[in-house]
C-alpha cells in the first residue's frame, strides 16, 4: 500500500520533532526564571502568564541565557562554581562546566558561538565555546568582583560591570582583550544595549543612576536618575524604552530613549532584580527576589497585569 503525505503535513511532523514538552500546548514565548534558593527554573507561558513547568537543576542558579535556536539554557550555578547546560527538549542537564568560584551574570553572543560568565572571585570573564561546551579562554577585568557581562548586538564588544568598581570594562571580543575602562557610578550592575548597538545603558546601584554610553566614542553622554539601588536593565526590541529595576524601591523605572527621561515608575515586588521584555514589546517580566514572584508589566499602559508566584529568590529572566 502506498502512503502519501502532503507537504504541509510533512512540515508539521518535522516541526513537532523540535517542540519541547512545555511548548506542546502553546508556541507562545516562554519566560525562564532561575530561583537561586530553590535550585530550580520556573517556566512561564507568556500568553496565559502562568507557570507551566518547573525544572529542578540543584545548586544556586543565577544568571541565565537561552541559545538562539531555543534548544538550550545556560545557567550559572554559584554553589557548584560552574555553568549548567539544560536541554529544553528533554528538560535534562546535559553538562556542568567548571568555571571558578562565584559565577554570576551570563551573556550569549548574537551568533550563539560564545557564552560568557562573569566570575567574581577570579576577577575575570570566562568564554565558553558552545560547540565544545568547554571554557576556551578567560579575560581578566580591571573591575573587582565582575557581576554582569553583555555582548553588543553585533558581537564586537563585551561590556563588563563589577561590584567593587566605578567603571565598566570594554572587551574587544575578536582581539580577546580589554581595551578600555569607562568611568561610571559606584557599583555598576545591569547593562543593556539599544538594538542598533549605538548606546549602552548601565545601572549603578549606589547612586541610583543610569549611565548612557555612546559606543562610537565609548564615553558617557548622559546620566539619568533612577530609583534607589538601580540594578537590572532591559531594553525593548523596538529600542524605544529602557526598563530599570530599583532594588530598594520595589519599582521599575521606564526611560524614554528619545527624550532620555524617566516617563514612569511602576511598583513591583520586593527586591526586583533581573528583567526582560517579550519579543513583541508588549510586556516586561520582573524577577522579585524577596517576594518570590514575577511581576508582569504592560509596556504601554505601565500597569501590572499579573503577579506570578515562582520559586525561592528568583534572580533573573530570559524570554524566548
Amino acid at each position: 500500500m502506498k502512503i502519501t503525505t502532503s507537504l504541509p503535513a510533512l512540515l508539521l511532523i518535522i516541526a513537532g520533532l523540535f517542540i519541547t514538552p512545555t511548548h506542546a500546548a502553546s508556541l507562545a514565548p516562554l519566560a525562564y526564571i532561575p530561583n537561586e534558593k530553590s535550585g530550580s527554573i520556573s517556566i512561564i507561558e507568556t500568553t496565559t502568564q502562568k507557570v507551566v513547568d518547573t525544572i529542578t537543576i540543584g545548586g544556586a542558579p543565577r544568571g541565565i541565557v537561552v541559545s538562539p535556536d531555543g534548544k538550550l539554557l545556560y545557567v550559572s550555578d554559584r554553589n557548584a562554581s560552574g555553568l549548567v547546560v539544560l536541554d529544553l527538549s528533554s528538560q535534562k542537564v546535559t553538562t556542568r562546566i567548571p568555571l571558578g568560584e562565584s559565577p554570576e551574570g551570563v551573556s550569549i553572543s548574537p551568533d550563539g558561538r560564545w557564552v560568557v560568565a562573569a566570575i567574581e572571585l577570579t576577577n575575570s570573564v570566562a568564554f565558553i565555546d558552545t560547540n565544545t561546551q568547554r571554557v576556551d579562554f578567560s579575560i581578566k577585568t580591571s573591575g573587582k568582583n565582575p557581576e554582569h557581562a553583555e555582548f553588543s548586538p553585533d558581537g564586537r564588544w563585551l561590556l563588563v560591570s563589577a561590584e567593587e568598581a566605578d567603571s565598566v570594562d570594554v572587551i574587544d571580543v575578536a582581539a580577546r582583550q580589554e581595551v578600555k575602562a569607562i568611568t561610571v557610578g559606584a557599583r555598576p550592575r545591569g547593562i543593556g544595549f539599544l538594538p542598533n548597538g549605538s548606546q549602552a545603558y548601565v545601572a549603578c546601584e549606589l547612586p541610583g543612576m543610569v549611565y548612557v554610553i555612546d559606543m562610537a566614542t565609548q564615553a558617557v553622554v548622559k546620566t539619568i536618575k533612577a530609583g534607589n539601588f538601580a540594578n537590572g536593565v532591559a531594553v525593548g526590541p523596538n529600542g524605544k524604552h529602557v526598563f530599570i529595576s530599583n532594588g530598594r524601591d520595589a519599582s521599575v523605572s521606564v526611560i524614554d530613549v528619545a527624550s532620555q527621561q524617566i516617563i514612569a515608575t511602576v511598583p513591583v515586588g520586593n527586591r526586583p532584580w533581573g528583567l526582560a521584555v517579550t519579543p513583541d514589546d508588549s510586556h516586561v517580566y520582573v524577577a522579585n527576589g524577596r517576594s518570590n514572584s514575577v511581576s508582569v508589566i504592560h509596556a504601554e499602559t505601565r500597569q501590572i497585569t499579573a503577579t506570578i508566584p515562582v520559586g525561592d529568590a528568583p534572580w533573573g529572566v530570559v524570554i524566548h
